[in-house]
């Protein structure tokens, strides 16, 4: 079966539940934004395969083919709770390592740390459109919180890299 079906020429995409929705379609666009992060994610880890991070990062992709499935319309909720709790003691297990944060952080102390960067903000992006859709449609409060959590994550990973890197927590600002 060919990739391509034509069936997307008209600016419409299929669900998988069934019917067509506009390709920019909030539902599309939060989509869209959970697909972007994770790619963004494969990139941090193609940079550094089997490096300290990269099951966290390998268990983050999985759970965010969960997530766009849940937001596809696929069944049940699929993000949890505990898929939250997860990350946050991944977080404070980082933190643990690093000076406080004492002000904003110029990304760019470290390649991955500048990727992870990247990842954070796409991270934000993708849960502004949940927000967005979630103005119109039903949409569990598992996934904004665990976008929210993971932004504060791939902060905690940005920083903890660059000190890896640098032996300092974040890129001086100049």
């Amino acid at each position: 079966m060919p990739i391509y079906t034509r069936s997307g020429d008209d600016g419409s995409t299929g669900l998988p539940g069934g019917g067509r929705v506009a390709k920019d379609a909030p539902r599309i666009e939060a989509l869209g934004g959970v697909d972007e992060l994770n790619a963004a994610l494969g990139t941090v880890r193609a940079h550094d395969p089997g490096g300290p991070l990269h099951a966290e990062l390998a268990t983050i992709q999985s759970r965010l083919l969960l997530l766009g499935a849940e937001l596809a319309g696929a069944g049940s909720e699929r993000i949890r709770d505990d898929d939250v709790a997860t990350l946050e003691r991944w977080i404070d297990r980082l933190e643990a390592e690093l000076p406080p944060a004492t002000g904003f952080v110029l990304p760019g102390g470290s390649p991955q740390g500048a990727r992870l960067h990247v990842a954070r903000t796409v991270c934000r992006r993708a849960e502004r459109r949940i927000l967005t859709l979630r103005r119109t449609e039903p949409v569990g409060p598992a996934p904004v919180r665990y976008l929210n959590r993971l932004g504060d994550l791939l902060f905690v990973m940005a920083r903890w890299y660059d000190r890896r890197a640098s032996g300092q927590a974040e890129a001086p600002r100049r």
